[in-house]
């Protein structure tokens, strides 16, 4: 089984910056895909960016160029470097861990608001 623990989320102005933060632990597998997904009130949860062991990411359309997701492997954790934030990226933001079984943080709050 595998835990995950995000961080990092809160309150900032639209234009601002959040970093988030998760951190895996248990029975990890390091060529996991791990990411973001996150969920707006009234909304489904949706795919935010995703990496692999090798770096490889892919992010939605709506976060290219302003979110960038990076991983340290030798300590488990992603990161999600969230700039130029908008009223619209407010959600629940949840950490995401597939190796065919599929584990989820508990979800940290991002709200974007003046």
């Amino acid at each position: 089984q595998v835990q995950l623990v995000e961080s990092g989320g809160g309150l900032v102005q639209p234009g601002g910056s959040l970093t988030l933060s998760c951190a895996a632990s248990g029975s990890i597998f390091s060529d996991a895909v791990m990411g973001w997904y996150r969920q707006a009130p009234g909304k489904q949860r949706e795919l935010v960016a995703i990496i692999t062991r090798g770096g490889n990411t892919k992010y939605a359309d709506s976060v290219k160029g302003r979110f960038t997701i990076s991983r340290d492997n030798a300590k488990n954790t992603i990161f999600l470097q969230m700039n130029s934030l908008k009223p619209d990226d407010t959600a629940v933001y949840y950490c995401h861990y597939n190796r065919g079984l599929v584990s989820w943080g508990q979800g940290t709050q991002v709200t974007v608001s003046s």
